[in-house]
């Protein structure tokens, strides 16, 4: 699941998650708050990731702002598959030798980092860094 919500100064959802399911909010501009309102919830601002811990099976986000400006943020959710999961860096597979065949593409430019050797961001570029 991949929702995009815009809310306007003083608007709510209520926004049904299956049960069993991981989920993340990420704002992308203004500040909400996330949860029930009668009761705990967190405020966040853009920028900011929210793990959720669904003990019911909806998410409650509401914009309380008093600046007029809107609360944008995403909600992401799937349900988990199980598998073994290692992290290096950027890089993340299911086991460690992956990882290691991985950085070695990487370190050699193959297997889909054949770009990777002349590849230069723009904004790099015009703060003369290469």
């Amino acid at each position: 699941m991949y929702l995009d919500f815009t809310l306007s100064p003083g608007s709510r959802i209520s926004q049904l998650i299956p049960l069993h399911w991981n989920a993340f909010v990420y704002v992308l501009q203004g500040q909400g708050h996330f949860g029930e309102a009668k009761s705990q919830h967190s405020t966040a601002a853009a920028h900011h990731l929210l793990i959720l811990g669904l003990s019911g099976e909806r998410l409650e986000a509401w914009n309380g702002s008093d600046s007029g400006l809107p609360l944008r943020f995403i909600l992401v959710g799937g349900e988990p598959i199980g598998e073994p999961m290692v992290q290096f860096g950027p890089f993340v597979m299911n086991t460690q030798e992956e990882i290691d065949q991985t950085i070695d593409d990487f370190e050699n430019f193959t297997n889909g980092f054949e770009k990777a050797r002349h590849w230069k961001s723009q904004a790099a570029s015009a703060l003369g860094l290469f």
